[in-house]
Parts: structure tokens; sequence; C-alpha cells
């Protein structure tokens, strides 16, 4: 299974915005003099993101296009060139499938791929890489309907493999490696001969998200 670094993706499918070619609207403006923000790069936020939940101590909680909630809609530019913001992939999983596509047709192999980014997480301290985009994995290990160690039915319990995966191998990658790809050796019992439904199958529906 191979993790790859959402911010190389992005970039290597154009996903970055110049700042020099940014005009800041007047929500833009408002918004980072009030947060003391650079009024640009809060416009590219405002342009990634479908809806703004919340503006506060200088954060842009947003909902994304793809249904993601994340902080500036996931706009960073940390490892990006100066006066550049890079931007979520448009559509993780189709990165994800292209990737695995590649290697199949380069060297016969279709390993699982995860696109992976870090998210901070509510009520919890720090940032976590999560899984983005996902082809030929189970992301999901659903075990409502199987029994514990003792018998009882389990009635709520989906193990987030993904994102587990995407987090494990943040600790090997680190943000200052310049290694924007990890093998992670151990874990085929997860891996799809199909690409499946990828990451999309993490995101929890809004009807279901007791913080919106």
């Amino acid at each position: 299974m191979l993790v790859v670094a959402h911010k190389v993706v992005s970039k290597a499918e154009g996903r970055t915005r110049s700042l020099a070619d940014v005009e800041a609207g007047e929500r833009a403006r408002e918004i980072a003099a009030s947060h003391g923000r650079d009024p640009r790069l809060v416009q590219v936020v405002l342009d990634e993101a479908a809806e703004v939940l919340r503006a506060e101590r200088g954060v842009l909680v947003c909902a994304t296009r793809h249904g993601l909630v994340c902080a500036n809609a996931g706009v960073d530019r940390s490892n990006a060139a100066e006066d550049e913001a890079v931007l979520l992939p448009l559509d993780p999983d189709a990165s994800a499938r292209a990737i695995r596509a590649r290697i199949t047709t380069a060297r016969g192999v279709s390993p699982g791929i995860l696109v992976a980014d870090s998210f901070g997480r509510a009520w919890r301290l720090g940032q976590v890489d999560v899984a983005l985009g996902a082809a030929g994995i189970h992301v999901l290990d659903d075990w409502r309907g199987r029994a514990d160690v003792r018998g009882r039915e389990l009635t709520a319990t989906q193990i987030g493999v993904g994102d587990a995966v995407a987090a494990a191998a943040e600790l090997v990658r680190r943000k200052d490696s310049g290694e924007p790809v990890v093998l992670a050796r151990g874990l085929e019992c997860y891996v799809t001969p199909e690409d499946g439904p990828g990451a999309a199958a993490l995101r929890r529906p809004a009807a279901e998200d007791l913080f919106r």
C-alpha cells in the first residue's frame, strides 16, 4: 500500500494559486482585517469553500466541495513556493485511481493507494493525516453485527482503516522529510482488486454530523 502526500498530487495536477494573481473581495478583506490574515489568502479559501461554518482565532472552518470539513478549505502554504498556496486535488479519489493505474501499467502490480493530508480533530489537540483519496483499499472496516470477545453484538464500531494508515504513514514521512510517499507493508488484507468507492466512504453525511 502506498500513502502519498496530497501536496505532491496537487502540485502535479496544477492545483496551486499564486497570491500575486488574487484580488481579494469585500468579504475576504473583512475577514482578513478581523483575523489578521492576508486578504488574498482568505479569498483563495473562500473560493475553495462550499460553505464557511465558522471563522474564529484566525481559522476558517469550511465545508469543501468534496464534502470535507476542515480548516481553511484545505488551502495551505507550507512546503509551497513563495507567495503560493496549495489547494486540495479536485477529486482525490480520482487522483488515487490515476496513480494506481499508472503503477499497474508501469510495474504490473496494483497496490492500494491513499492520498493523505493533515487535519485537526474536534476536542483533540494536534493534527493527524487522514485519507482524502483512496483506490483499491477497504477504507472502512465495519464491525457492526459482529461480536466482541464476550459475545456482545457490536452496534456502532466502524474502524477507519484509511485514516489510521494515513496517520501511521505520517510518522514515517514527517513534515520536513521531503519524501512524499510511504510504502506500508503488512496490510494486504485491506487491499482490493477493484478501485472501490474511495475515501468518500469515510465522509460522514451532513445529516449525521452532530457538530454542524
